[in-house]
């Protein structure tokens, strides 16, 4: 079960589409997503799985689910009887009348189910023009099967089923039927094993026969859902009952799901309990599976959890040459592909959503002044996702944090003003709940020891929280002085610039230069002046800087002067919508060379501080900066 995770827009659905596309044209695959606004049962979903998994294709003769479609028909179709001795002599007669009266219908009695759930089989968020294609090849409607092919005929399996009570085949199905309408709990989820099994064993039976093929793969989207979960469950429980059963041939399966939170099943979110260790998805492969898989034979061996990472700058720099071929306007953005990646931290849809407001009418094409002020006000600018014009900001926020209350929306930005989200939600006494939903829906930054929520996520929430100047400064001072308190003087300064507070984080460093080594200066430095900002929604780099310098600038170059200068000039540099196109950087550069003419000893690190910024090289930022 290899199981992609990460938060929403991840590219899970994008890598369910990719998949489509390498494999789809030649090998048997179905597609299922369990995030749609109808909510799929696990039978149904099966139906839909096996409609497509019986798709004609070039190399193979056709695969067949006839015990699957026997076990929905005998379940699903209420049989008319007083009796269990009624429901066995007509039982025969009346499933067959009903297979032909589906087939006369829609072609099959699978293809029945895309009329009572046939929105879970809807293409997946990014899905390229050659999956779509594939896709629909794989739902189309209308094949009939040869006259006289009964699903009725494989009735024997049931009987001989473990989990029915009766060995007599028509007894069996009646047995079903009576679980479906008129059992309780228990027996719902007997129907759906033995339903999961007959699948199973119908994929067996194919992959045995001559000019089958060898594997069959099965797409399934948004599995954290209620109903996404079940069906995991049902699948795995059915794959590992096999499995243990003397003589059994194992199942050609391939089976890729994914999930945007923490399953129940595996435990705490914190994933302490769980013996699986998250493994990227550059190095997914079979032997790596094999290494890394827990050792004790359980329901845990089964999963192939790869954590879904961010994009590259040159992965970045690739979408948008991609997206070229469709929105030729996109052209003079090319050269914003830093820009891009440093404002979202490579989260895929904000890509596709940065990308798509930047080429509408009136954006300006030229590098400049003009250019800058727009991109300032980003966040404000509209988007268009799924025929709904919105701000950005507002799409962003509604896809990540969907099932989020507005009062939860609003007291987890207040929590994102502190880089660690658990000191946040405790001194803003906000309790656990909302940081463990946070790390349960994978908004945490990945690669982090310290729990900071995705850049792209808390932007935008500090964005949010900026319109509240009031509860800005609130948040920012109790964290201040908690740091305070603990003597954690990087943290508290943090805080302080974040209000506006200069010379207090000015006063702080300049004590701090002659005191310790150049490189642990250079790093507490950045740390600091990579504080959030409330500047104007307007105005280039240079404006933004000179609202901020003192009014009356002392002539004299002194290590105050020259380090208040540094720390306004980075602290506007690190937010990329303050500073897209990374003017600031030769600035910065001429303060680090200025300090190392201050400082005397000691001075290689400034230089080349100074080098790095005068030469810049986007691989060598970090999160922490901006």
């Amino acid at each position: 079960m290899i199981t992609l995770l990460g938060p929403r827009g991840s590219g899970a659905s994008e890598a369910h589409s990719a998949l489509m596309e390498a494999f789809g044209a030649e090998h048997p695959f179905a597609y299922v997503s369990f995030g749609g606004e109808q909510s799929v049962l696990p039978r149904y979903a099966l139906a839909l799985l096996a409609r497509q998994l019986e798709r004609k294709l070039p190399r193979y003769r056709r695969s067949h689910f006839p015990r699957l479609t026997l076990g929905l028909l005998a379940s699903d179709h209420e049989l008319r009887m007083t009796s269990l001795a009624d429901g066995r002599r007509g039982i025969r007669q009346e499933l067959d009348r009903f297979q032909a009266e589906n087939e006369a219908r829609h072609g099959d009695y699978l293809a029945a189910f895309f009329e009572v759930a046939g929105g879970a089989v809807g293409a997946p968020d990014g899905a390229s023009t050659a999956a779509l294609a594939l896709l629909r090849d794989a739902v189309r409607h209308g094949r009939r099967r040869l006259p006289g092919r009964k699903s009725t005929g494989n009735a024997a399996w049931y009987g001989g089923h473990p989990l029915t009570r009766s060995q007599d085949p028509w007894d069996a199905l009646v047995e079903l039927n009576l679980w479906r309408h008129e059992g309780d709990e228990n027996d719902q989820d007997r129907l759906d094993r033995v339903l999961f099994s007959a699948f199973m064993e119908d994929l067996r039976q194919n992959a045995g026969r001559s000019f089958m093929p060898r594997s069959y793969l099965l797409l399934l989207d948004n599995s954290h859902t209620e109903r996404g979960r079940r069906f995991l469950d049902l699948l795995i429980r059915a794959r590992r009952d096999d499995a243990l059963a003397p003589g059994t041939a194992c199942d050609p399966l391939t089976v890729v799901a994914s999930a945007n939170r923490w399953l129940p099943r595996w435990g705490p979110a914190t994933g302490d309990q769980w013996p699986w260790r998250l493994r990227g998805p550059d190095r997914a492969s079979l032997e790596d599976w094999r290494e890394h898989r827990p050792g004790r034979d359980s329901d845990d061996t089964w999963w192939y959890p790869l954590r879904l990472r961010d994009l590259t700058l040159d992965e970045v720099r690739v979408r948008i040459e991609l997206e070229l071929h469709d929105h030729p306007g996109l052209a003079p953005f090319t050269r914003l592909a830093p820009f891009v990646h440093r404002l979202t931290g490579g989260l895929p849809r904000a890509v596709r959503q940065v990308l798509d407001v930047l080429r509408q009418p009136g954006t300006p094409v030229e590098d400049g002044p003009d250019q800058d002020r727009w991109l300032r006000a980003l966040p404000t600018r509209t988007a268009h996702e799924d025929e709904d014009a919105r701000a950005l900001i507002q799409a962003a926020l509604d896809h990540l944090l969907r099932g989020f209350s507005d009062a939860e929306r609003d007291s987890l930005a207040e929590c994102a003003a502190a880089r660690d989200l658990s000191i946040g939600t405790r001194v803003l006494s906000r309790g656990d709940a909302l940081f463990s939903e946070a790390r349960a829906r994978w908004l945490l930054s990945p690669g982090t020891v310290t729990p900071t929520l995705h850049p792209w996520l808390r932007r935008l929430l500090l964005w949010r929280l900026a319109e509240r100047p009031g509860d800005w400064d609130t948040v920012h001072e109790l964290l201040a002085e908690h740091f305070a308190a603990e003597r954690r003087l990087v943290q508290e300064m943090y805080h302080r610039l974040a209000t506006g507070q200069v010379e207090a984080v000015t006063g702080h460093l300049v004590e701090r230069f002659p005191a310790v080594p150049a490189t642990q200066w250079i790093s507490e430095f950045n740390a600091i002046t990579s504080a959030p900002n409330r500047f104007r929604s307007d105005g280039t780099p240079l404006d933004l800087l000179a609202g901020l310098s003192p009014d009356d600038p002392r002539g004299s170059v002194t290590n105050e002067s020259v380090i208040r200068d540094l720390v306004l000039t980075r602290w506007v540099w690190s937010d990329p919508l303050a500073d897209p196109g990374m003017r600031l950087n030769n600035l910065i550069a001429d303060g680090f060379n200025q300090l190392s003419r201050i400082r005397r000893s000691d001075i290689v690190a400034l230089f080349n501080e100074a080098e790095r910024y005068r030469h810049w090289r986007h691989p060598l930022t970090s999160t922490s900066e901006g």
